[in-house]
């Protein structure tokens, strides 16, 4: 199945060179008498790398379809962590590498989506936003609550975050996956 310039938006994959791609940017350029042109940036999703190329607008791609599988995490040991499939059961390893930024978010018994292709993994799709446990940060001064200051905040993960002033250890968070940034205390 083909996809051009006009269908593409962040997250879709396709197949350029032979190599599969994700799209994780992208943006139209319109200039004069010229014809429009799309850049595009692009993640390679078997190695990780990340490439920036502009297309013709129109141009067309193999758009790959992802089998999207939902597992559980389970632990991790070193650079695999290890899932179960909700479904059948079967528990396999995945390679840190693989989940990228998304281990920030995860923690044991959590619900995760991962993208096969061909019965590979591919990426991780984690939700827009994750509630989390602070568990090291400062403590805010009285006078400090009403003002828009930020302080940083270890979260059970290991990540950290700028968090509000009056948030305290043990507080629960929601925490943005795309950007690593506090979104409001629940």
């Amino acid at each position: 199945m083909t996809i051009t310039t006009s269908e593409l938006k962040r997250g879709v994959t396709i197949l350029l060179d032979g190599e599969m791609y994700k799209v994780t940017e992208w943006s139209h350029n319109k200039q004069g008498r010229g014809s429009a042109n799309v850049r595009l940036l692009l993640k390679n999703v078997r190695t990780g790398s990340n490439v920036e190329r502009t297309f013709m607008a129109g141009s067309k791609f193999e758009d790959v379809r992802l089998e999207r599988r939902t597992v559980q995490f389970l632990y991790a040991d070193g650079n695999d962590y290890h899932v179960m499939d909700s479904e059948t059961y079967e528990q396999f390893a995945l390679d840190k590498a693989l989940l990228g930024d998304a281990i920030n978010y995860i923690k044991e018994n959590d619900n995760i989506d991962i993208l096969m292709f061909r019965d590979q993994p591919m990426d991780v799709d984690l939700p827009a936003a994750v509630i989390l446990k602070v568990v090291e940060t400062e403590t805010g001064l009285q006078g400090d609550r009403a003002t828009a200051a930020f302080k940083p905040a270890r979260l059970e993960t290991g990540i950290m975050v700028q968090v509000p002033l009056f948030v305290n250890e043990g507080d629960r968070v929601k925490v943005d996956t795309r950007e690593g940034k506090y979104l409001e205390r629940v």
